[in-house]
């Protein structure tokens, strides 16, 4: 039996930059775009170009490899010929392969926010996609408020659907713009659709979460016919967030009711990294992960009843709706955990590390994960400091430098004309090949002081860590008082392009962020030296 695709449209970048409290800078977005991308989803939309400065310098390029790369915005104004409409010029000149358009398709709104007729609405979706794919790129329409449109004037909210569709759009979406709709509303409005002559396999479901059921009501619309979904990780979003996508893929591929009838992109090898690609997204917005979240919360698969306790050593299905390793995720009440060291031998088997499962290294290397994770460190968002780890535990680094020791002063005064000025300095001794080098530097702040002086002078290894740049800086406090345990992940690039992260954590925010900078710095060496990064590479 032949599966039907399910293409899956992520909106993390767009839609999911509307969270209040996420608010991504252009590092961000290539980031998250590069973690999407290689997990392998179909298409990525990126954002609103022209709209902000941040989505248009993220357009200046194309940012996936894989995934088709989407643009967003608005379709041409009425009143004005495609030709000469200056937002449709923005999405048309970006660097993307597709062009999601959103266009009003309930009369209401088409008479109080555009302020045009109803035809004028029908034209103006018309020629935006006409332009698009004269553009070469290929056309979506976002159907804004269509199922709130369709009760209240069904007849218009199929003409905007239909008009995109007869104009060559290869995908018309109905989104559920206010979240209110319910499943059996979605399923049967969809099914009316498909009859009215839109097909389903150009059809797509885009709903909000504001009844708690949009992954309820995206699976209603693949029921009903669609075969497009759009989501964000985590179901990031507006108001009470979107579809989210993290629940929705394992759904897809593990539930018999929608594996044996559908596929995605995402296969079982690729659905291992799962959990991995949720916490990194967490990590990346510096928020803690949800511990209940399906498939990947740290207690999706973690008991403590006795009755379930037991029957769990016995045999896993009888409290388990799915393997937690299919997701890459761990059973947490395990004696042996078996699962957790097949994670851990497929993780190190993806960065070119071979080792035995019998191999006692390993289960060194799995207690000392666990007790450090115990203590804060996180390292599902810190590749590389993961990576160093393992290889430190299962074999050898090479001594590239000793640090000798480190000083951070933060000195308050006031300058000649009575302002207020804050100094950083830091003074850093490095041990290379027997002899010791210090370094001294001042810098916007203590931590930019003391990376400043840590890479000030490398001795004969300076040229190899010139194109070392740090792209982003993160601080989480991991419990209260001014005690507190801190955690401090960075994120590294250089000339290749490449992105690699490393964590600290310490009672001191200053020692936290040394430890990850130290991790950085050897990796980079690491990398050069092809002893290194090979995941990063790929």
């Amino acid at each position: 039996m032949t599966r039907e695709k399910i293409y899956l449209f992520d909106t993390t970048l767009r839609d999911g930059q509307q969270t209040p409290g996420i608010d991504f800078s252009v590092e961000d977005k290539i980031s998250i775009a590069t973690m999407l991308d290689e997990f392998g989803l179909d298409y990525v939309e990126g954002g609103y170009p022209g709209a902000n400065p941040t989505d248009t310098a993220f357009f200046n390029e194309k940012r996936t490899q894989t995934a088709s790369f989407v643009a967003f915005g608005m379709t041409k104004r009425a009143g004005v010929s495609a030709s000469n409409d200056p937002g449709l010029a923005s999405l048309l000149q970006a660097k993307a392969d597709a062009i999601c358009f959103v266009a009003k398709s309930w009369d209401y709104h088409v008479k109080v926010a555009l302020g045009c007729t109803n035809e004028e609405n029908l034209e103006c979706i018309a020629e935006s996609v006409k332009a698009a794919i004269a553009a070469g790129k290929e056309a979506l329409v976002d159907c804004e408020h269509f199922f709130d449109g369709y009760k209240a004037n069904p007849s218009y909210a199929l003409a905007c659907a239909k008009t995109a569709y007869e104009a060559g759009a290869r995908w018309v979406v109905l989104c559920d713009t206010n979240g209110g709709t319910q499943p059996p509303e979605v399923r049967a409005i969809v099914e009316a659709v498909i009859a009215e002559g839109v097909p389903g396999d150009c059809l797509g479901i885009h709903a909000h979460n504001d009844t708690g059921q949009a992954v309820a009501n995206s699976l209603a619309a693949v029921e009903a016919g669609v075969r497009q979904i759009q989501g964000t990780l985590n179901g990031v979003g507006e108001r009470c967030g979107n579809a989210n996508l993290i629940t929705l893929i394992p759904t897809l591929a593990l539930k018999r009711a929608y594996g044996e009838r559908f596929e995605t992109a995402i296969d079982g090898e690729r659905l291992l990294g799962l959990t991995s690609l949720s916490h990194a997204f967490d990590e990346l917005l510096n928020r803690s992960p949800d511990h209940q979240a399906p498939y990947v919360g740290a207690s999706a698969f973690a008991t403590k009843a006795g009755i379930h306790a037991s029957a769990l050593l016995k045999d896993p299905r009888t409290y388990e709706h799915v393997p937690p390793e299919s997701v890459g995720n761990f059973r947490k009440v395990m004696v042996s955990d078996q699962g957790g060291k097949s994670n851990f031998i497929n993780a190190l088997k993806r960065r070119g590390i071979e080792v035995g499962k019998d191999d006692p290294k390993l289960d060194r290397l799995i207690q000392i994960v666990k007790e450090r994770e115990a203590s804060g460190y996180a390292y599902e968002g810190a590749d590389a400091s993961f990576e160093l780890l393992a290889r430190r535990t299962l074999g050898t680094i090479p001594e590239f430098f000793a640090i000798d020791g480190f000083r951070v002063m933060v000195e308050r005064r006031f300058d000649s004309h009575g302002r207020v000025k804050i100094v950083s300095e830091a003074v850093v001794k490095l041990i290379i090949d027997g002899q010791t080098i210090m370094s001294v530097a001042e810098g916007d702040g203590p931590v930019n002081a003391l990376d400043l002086a840590l890479r000030k002078d490398f001795g004969k290894y300076q040229h190899e860590i010139d194109d070392l740049v740090l792209a982003d800086f993160k601080v989480r406090i991991l419990n209260g008082g001014t005690e507190a345990i801190t955690r401090v992940l960075i994120e590294s690039t250089d000339s290749s392009g490449v992105r690699w992260w490393t964590v600290g954590v310490s009672e001191n925010i200053i020692d936290a962020s040394f430890q990850a900078l130290m991790d950085s710095v050897i990796y980079k060496l690491m990398k050069n030296r092809h002893m290194a990064g090979k995941i990063a590479a790929e």
